[in-house]
């Protein structure tokens, strides 16, 4: 039986923000990470009609 691992929405998100800032920037896992987190949670937090 193969186990599967439960990856949340949120670490989707966070995992495809730190791949697009480490294709552009360099910056390493953890600084890219910490980054992706930031701007996760910023757009989080702009008002839907903004967005």
């Amino acid at each position: 039986m193969t186990k599967t691992k439960f990856v949340s929405r949120y670490e989707r998100r966070v995992t495809f923000v730190q791949d697009v800032l480490q294709k552009n920037a360099k910056l390493g896992d953890k600084a890219a990470h910490e980054l992706a987190v930031q701007v996760v949670y910023a757009i989080d937090h702009i008002p839907e009609p903004t967005r």
